[in-house]
């Protein structure tokens, strides 16, 4: 990888080893294999066991971005047990799996494909008899997957609010709370779709706390946000007033109950649903462990939650390595922080970046203005799905390199960060990391390493 000098390159490549880990331990294939398997009729999850016998058609629902490789997974596990059902695929690829139908959805903005492959799932799901048994494969990014936006309001319309939502630094929690209340296919709705049939859901968590209700905006799961919540996230990020007319009268008419609100904890739809958490952020961060004490390194677990403004943590780091650096003893191990979670960027600039981007650039700015000018050191931050904002990278790292490189270059770094445009600032320091689409999401993964 470019930019890389001599002093930094084993800290980095120590870095990258521990990265490859975590990602390895998220793998849906992974998850899969190592948390299910089908026996005479028994289908294991973890500690629950279900029996498949008692079911008379089978059927496979997988959304989200690890939705290809979930369901090969799952099908290599049930094989010919599984009668159907339909899996949802990025545009540019072009994956089969039998029995399944493969539909293209889109990310990180749902399309029209999105709405045709909400309304197929809808509707395998309402044909389903209390016979049948569905089978949900949920992974980050099935909110964008599953659109289906009530006739009232236009995708395009739908599409604005919730971009301005991420602009305005909106977290998971919010951006969801609003898109499940304009759909007809999130917060539990698919689930009642399905009733009276069974539907087990084997889910990749890309949220902090594993919340049901947030992941892929819930569709099997009860939603205990309303109508009024939705209109106070929008009144928060002062986006109620700019909101287009159809949408301010769709979620009005929520609140005035003359439009159905999500599912509710106790509805008879969830008596015959199941969801199982296969994998999330801690399964990354214990591998990241692992990987990091066979180096050598001393780990500190800091989070598996972290959140808020990207910029703002970054200057809680900066003072992490100070203090590191102010007490380090002669012969002591090297010291490896980790954790996980999920950052929020308050875009103001017209610059490109994404939220692992910009926290390390904040951090590069601060470590920068305290004078750190010493002692070996690497700070990563990257999306475990290989995508960071609207970039081809996941990421980004620094080191104290970057410091000199950027006297090298007369770089401002404040300037960069003023128009959140991180992408372009480490295109020229050398500190992108690209992945490529890495088929999981267990959200970002945060490492410094101090030698």
């Amino acid at each position: 990888m470019s930019g890389i000098e001599k002093p930094d390159m084993d800290l980095f490549k120590s870095a990258e080893q521990i990265y490859q880990a975590a990602l390895n331990a998220v793998s849906p294939k992974k998850l899969l294999k190592g948390q299910v398997s089908f026996k005479q009729g028994q289908l294991f999850v973890l500690k629950k066991q279900f029996d498949l016998t008692s079911f008379k058609h089978i059927y496979v629902a997988a959304f989200g971005k690890s939705a290809p490789q979930m369901a090969d997974s799952l099908i290599s596990i049930l094989g010919k047990r599984v009668n159907g059902g339909i899996f949802l695929r990025p545009d540019q690829e072009n994956q089969t799996i039998s029995p399944l139908k493969a539909m293209k959805a889109s990310h990180p903005y749902p399309d029209e494909n999105s709405i045709r492959a909400a309304k197929k799932i809808l509707c395998l799901a309402e044909r389903l008899n209390e016979n049948d048994l569905l089978i949900t494969l949920i992974s980050g990014g099935g909110s964008s997957h599953l659109c289906l936006p009530p006739p009232d309001v236009p995708l395009k319309e739908k599409s604005t609010v919730i971009q301005n939502l991420l602009l305005a630094g909106a977290d998971i929690k919010e951006l969801n709370t609003v898109r499940k209340h304009l759909s007809r296919i999130k917060g539990g709705r698919l689930a009642r779709a399905a009733f009276p049939a069974s539907v087990i859901s084997l889910i990749i968590s890309d949220v902090i706390g594993d919340d049901l209700e947030t992941i892929a905006s819930g569709p099997t799961h009860w939603d205990s946000t309303t109508f009024q919540h939705a209109v106070k996230i929008l009144k928060k990020h002062r986006l109620w007033r700019d909101s287009p007319d159809c949408v301010r009268r769709f979620l009005r008419n929520g609140i005035k109950r003359k439009t159905m609100e999500s599912l509710k904890k106790g509805d008879p739809a969830f008596k015959k649903v199941c969801n199982v958490i296969i994998g999330n952020n801690q399964t990354a961060l214990k591998a990241a462990s692992q990987s990091a004490s066979r180096l050598g390194f001393k780990v500190l677990l800091l989070s598996s939650s972290e959140q808020g403004e990207a910029r703002l943590k970054a200057c809680e780091y900066v003072s992490l390595l100070l203090k590191s650096i102010q007490h380090a003893k002669p012969g002591l191990s090297t010291q490896c922080f980790l954790a996980g979670g999920e950052l929020t960027v308050s875009v103001k600039g017209s610059g490109k970046g994404g939220r692992n981007q910009e926290f390390v650039l904040a951090f590069i700015k601060k470590a920068r203005e305290a004078g750190i000018k010493q002692g070996g050191w690497v700070v990563l931050s990257m999306g475990t799905d290989g995508i960071d904002g609207p970039t081809d990278a996941a990421g980004a790292w620094g080191s104290l390199a970057t410091l000199n490189r950027i006297e090298e270059l007369s770089l401002k770094p404040g300037l960069f960060l003023d128009q959140n445009d991180s992408y372009h600032f480490f295109k020229k320091t050398g500190g992108l990391i690209k992945t490529g689409p890495t088929g999981t999401n267990v959200m970002d993964l945060r490492i410094l390493l101090k030698e």
